[in-house]
Formats: structure tokens, C-alpha cells, sequence
């Protein structure tokens, strides 16, 4: 796979042919990645926190949440369904502003001396829905306690000590992994809500689904635009010098975050609220349509790209296996694309061994992009030029199909870097006895990765321990068997920065504050994934 760099600022350009000088490259940085790396002197800093600020913020936080606790357990007495009388009680009332004030005493203990806040929040019936974004930490949990506003919650989290109780004053929506119909469920409670004309609470929901760093915004999921009503677009900033809110996928866990965030002098947070958003006739029709324009204006304000990067491509990210995707991997942009051909997994599986017979018999042979299109049975699209594009040596009109098989066998294989790898032979091989020569591993180590440059001389001298400038599956099998760390010890760390083989990442699953119910993103009855530590 040929990475043609570009400047991750400038988008490329969309409507040109296949062969032009377009180049494609993962919008900047991937998503659900955070890298956080401290200089001496801010170490030095944290060393001396922790043994000071840090008790004291902790133990301050721990006692504000015991003091809010019996206040919400008093006011969250009764069904959770019942319409909330209107106009409330004085104290309830009373027990709503004690509560704002233990939060952000809390948050100010944490330091978070000053929330900025820009715009001004819509009432319940103008906009029974806020939509915030980016997603990027549960300190997003900010403008929740700010405005006590209802959230989309798991279920799992009413049974939580104290915070649960906390949870089930903002009468929140819950949804169950438990339950097959449970999203249905939800999507028409929040619908219900939605059109009340303002007697239930805002309900605020993170659309992305999943933490990301904030570089960019991902495809939100249309449950918050499902209902059709008019939402207020509202965007989160952490504008700090050192990064310590951001809790992705890959990075710092969720107690390394609130020990360094707790450890930092100050922490600036900002919240601003945008003009509310009307849907048209056509977007209420089109709830991915409705949730693609409001993403576009919170972009915006914030000053970032889009992509089409979901939820689910964090599995990808982060599988299991021997080859970890380096943050610059361009599979994510491949499968994005492939994506947007329309071809759905079961069907990609199922041609993946069609696709790698026909790239053996063809022996490296330059497919165009009209026989490309007739390969994989698509029609010729701009889809599909962007695709062709990323396996077109120099721009030429031309690309080899082994690539694209290798990267296929990735995305559809992520954790099973053998079946890829004894795929790649199967092409690459000789007729003989199937051997390969350091040229084609490169080629083939480099789509797997999906990167443009890859030094892997020291790894094939490792496995090629007779010196015979050749070697087969059986000889690479054995010495990842005896080397299963052998990515991090001969590609580069730098480069690829693998994790260790002998932790396992977490398999995505929403987190924070955002449940993912949307009915059309999710099998009915799916098993679902490990919990991230929350």
C-alpha cells in the first residue's frame, strides 16, 4: 500500500480521476490514539503533586460526592417514568441548586477553578436535545453536572455506589445490553421526551459513541436526530497545555488520567453552546443525514475535519495480534472507504479467498481501475477511484490486487496475523516451493501496516538464518513462534509502537456518558464487548 503523504489540513480533493495527483492519507492523526508524554520538569511537577495536592483534591472530591448523596436519594424517590411535575417543587427546587453547587465544588477541587461558558443554553422547549462533542473523557461529565441534564446512561451504572444514586436524580435514559429490545426501547423514550414541549429534562448526548482525541470529529450515530426535533449542537474544549483529560482506546488508563489531571496546578475546560440546529423536512426524514449537517457545524466551530471513522473502527485500531497499526496507518482510511462502497463484512470475507486466487494467477500484474471495478463487482465510482487510489504506485492508473487482498484480510481479520500473513505467501510466493525474497515481505509487512516506508531488512535476515535470500511461511511461522515479539524488536518501535504482546487492549465498547443506541448500528441480541474500565 503507497501512503501518498499530504498535509492532514488539506482535504483531498474528491472529484478528480484515479490517476491524477490526488493524494489520500488518514485525516492526521487516528482518532483513538493519545499519546502523553511528560518532560523532566513536568515529572518533576506530578512527583510533587502526588505527594502533596493530590490527597487533598481527592479526598475534597470524595466528600463532596458523599454530601450530594443523600440529597439525590431523597430526590430521586419514585418512578423514574413519571412525568416530572410542572412547575417543580420549591425544594426540589432548593435540592437542584445544592446539588450545581457540591458538583462544582468538586470540580473545583479537582482544578477546575473556572469553566468557561460561551453562548447560551436553549430552554427545554426550544431544544429537548444537546448534542456535545467531541466525546474525548469522562471529565465531559462537567456540563452534565452544570446543567443537570438527563443522559444516556447504561444500565449497569444505576447499580454503582453512590455515583449510581447521583446518576438517577438527572433521570436518565437507560439502556440495557441485557435486554434484545432494549434499544428500540430507548430511542422511543427519548423520542417521547423529545416532544414534550419541555416538561422532561434536556437529554444530553455525545453522538460520536466513544471517546476520541479530539483531533477530529467521527461519524455520529443518529439516535439524538432520530426523533426529528430541533438539538443544540454544543462543543467541548480542554485548551491545556498538557493534555491529561484525554482517555482513548489506546493511551493512559482511567486512573493514570485522573491522577495526572488532579496533579496539574489548573485546568481549563470551555464550553460553548451554538445556535440551536432546525432540521429540514428532508433531515428529519434522514436522521444520518440530520447528524451529518449538525456534525459539520460543530466542526467547525471547533476547527477540526470530519471523517467517516466510526465507532466500530476502533476494533480495528486496537485488535489483538502481532502487527500493532501504527497511529499513521492508512487501513483506517481503507476500510472507510470500502465502507463506502456499500460492501457489507459477511460479503467481504466471503470473496477474500476469490480475491486472493485471482491476484495469484494475475502474479503481480497491474489491474486498472476498470478491472478492478470488475473484480470486486462494483459499479465505477468516486468511492471507488479514492480506494484505487491508495494501491496506485506513482499515480500511474495502475495497482497491484495483492495489496488490496493483504489490507482486506486486515480489516476483516484484525487479531489474526498468521491467516494474513500465510495469505500474503500464497500470492507472493513462488511456484516452486512458495518462498518470497526481502522485496515482496516488505511489500507485504507494509499494507499490512498500512504505511508508505518500512524497514525490515534486520527482520529478514533474522528469519533467513541459512542465508539463502529467500524465505517460505513454514520458516516465518516458526520464528514468530519462537519471536512472538518480533514486530517490536525488528520494525521499528518508533515507527509501528506496538504494545506489548502480553496485554490484551480492551475491545470497544461506548463509554463515558454516551450509550450507542442506535437501533441501525447494532444486531439485535450481539453479544456484547468487554467492559472498559469506567
Amino acid at each position: 500500500m503507497r501512503l501518498r503523504g499530504r498535509d492532514p489540513r488539506a482535504a483531498p480533493a474528491s472529484s478528480a480521476g484515479a490517476g491524477d495527483a490526488r493524494r489520500l492519507a488518514p485525516p492526521g492523526r487516528n482518532p483513538f490514539v493519545h499519546e502523553l508524554r511528560l518532560s523532566a520538569l513536568q515529572k518533576a511537577q506530578v512527583a510533587i503533586m502526588t505527594l502533596t495536592l493530590f490527597p487533598i483534591r481527592l479526598l475534597a472530591a470524595a466528600v463532596m460526592m458523599l454530601l450530594a448523596w443523600p440529597l439525590a436519594l431523597v430526590a430521586s424517590l419514585g418512578s423514574a417514568e413519571q412525568e416530572p411535575e410542572q412547575p417543580l417543587a420549591l425544594w426540589r427546587r432548593v435540592v437542584d441548586v445544592l446539588l450545581k453547587a457540591i458538583m462544582r465544588t468538586m470540580w473545583f477541587a479537582g482544578g477546575f477553578h473556572h469553566v468557561a461558558v460561551k453562548g447560551r443554553q436553549a430552554l427545554p422547549a426550544e431544544a429537548a436535545i444537546l448534542t456535545l462533542a467531541p466525546h474525548s473523557s469522562y471529565f465531559d461529565a462537567i456540563p452534565v453536572t452544570m446543567t443537570m441534564s438527563s443522559i444516556v446512561m447504561k444500565a449497569e451504572s444505576r447499580d454503582i455506589p453512590i455515583w449510581g444514586t447521583l446518576i438517577k436524580y438527572i433521570r436518565p435514559v437507560f439502556v440495557s445490553r441485557m435486554d434484545q429490545d432494549s434499544r428500540r426501547k430507548t430511542v422511543e423514550v427519548i423520542k417521547r421526551r423529545a416532544r414534550s414541549s419541555g416538561k422532561w429534562p434536556q437529554i444530553m448526548i455525545f453522538p460520536e459513541g466513544t471517546c476520541t482525541n479530539r483531533t477530529c470529529l467521527i461519524t455520529f450515530k443518529p439516535g439524538a436526530f432520530i426523533p426529528g426535533v430541533p438539538v443544540q449542537p454544543v462543543v467541548l474544549r480542554y485548551p491545556n497545555k498538557l493534555d491529561t483529560i484525554t482517555w482513548t482506546w489506546q493511551g493512559p488508563g482511567a486512573l493514570k488520567i485522573l491522577w495526572l489531571t488532579l496533579c496539574q496546578f489548573h485546568n481549563q475546560v470551555e464550553i460553548e453552546f451554538l445556535p440551536v440546529y432546525a432540521p429540514s423536512e428532508e433531515e428529519k426524514e434522514d436522521p444520518t443525514l440530520y447528524a451529518s449537517n449538525v456534525r459539520h457545524v460543530m466542526a467547525e466551530a471547533l476547527g477540526v475535519s470530519v471523517t467517516d471513522y466510526t465507532f466500530e473502527d476502533c476494533q480495528l485500531a486496537l485488535a489483538e495480534g502481532q502487527l500493532r497499526l501504527p497511529a499513521d496507518t492508512c487501513l483506517l482510511e481503507f476500510a472507510r472507504l470500502v465502507r463506502g462502497l456499500g460492501l457489507k463484512p459477511e460479503k467481504l470475507e466471503r470473496d477474500l479467498d476469490r480475491h486472493a486466487e485471482s491476484a495469484r494467477m494475475k502474479r503481480g500484474r497491474s489491474l486498472t481501475l476498470p478491472k478492478f471495478a470488475a473484480q470486486l463487482e462494483v459499479p465505477e465510482s468516486e468511492a471507488l477511484e479514492d480506494l484505487f487510489a491508495l494501491f496506485d504506485e506513482r499515480g500511474r492508473g495502475e495497482m497491484d490486487m495483492r495489496e488490496y487482498v493483504v489490507a482486506l484480510s486486515v480489516v476483516c481479520r484484525p487479531s489474526q496475523t498468521l491467516d494474513t500473513i500465510q495469505l500474503a505467501f500464497k500470492m507472493y510466493g513462488s511456484q516452486e516451493d512458495g518462498s518470497i525474497d526481502e522485496h515482496a515481505l516488505s511489500s507485504i509487512l507494509k499494507t499490512a501496516l498500512g504505511v508508505a516506508e518500512l524497514a525490515v531488512t534486520d527482520l529478514f535476515r533474522a528469519i533467513d538464518q541459512e542465508e539463502k535470500g529467500r524465505i517460505t511461511f513454514a520458516d516465518f511461522e516458526r520464528f514468530a513462534e519462537a519471536c512472538p515479539d518480533f514486530a517490536e524488536e525488528h520494525l521499528y518501535p518508533e515507527q509501528t509502537q506496538p504494545q506489548s504482546c502480553t496485554q490484551t487492549p480492551p475491545a470497544p465498547t461506548p463509554n463515558g456518558f454516551c450509550a450507542d443506541f442506535s437501533p441501525e448500528n447494532s444486531a439485535a441480541g450481539a453479544e456484547p464487548f468487554c467492559k472498559k474500565l469506567d
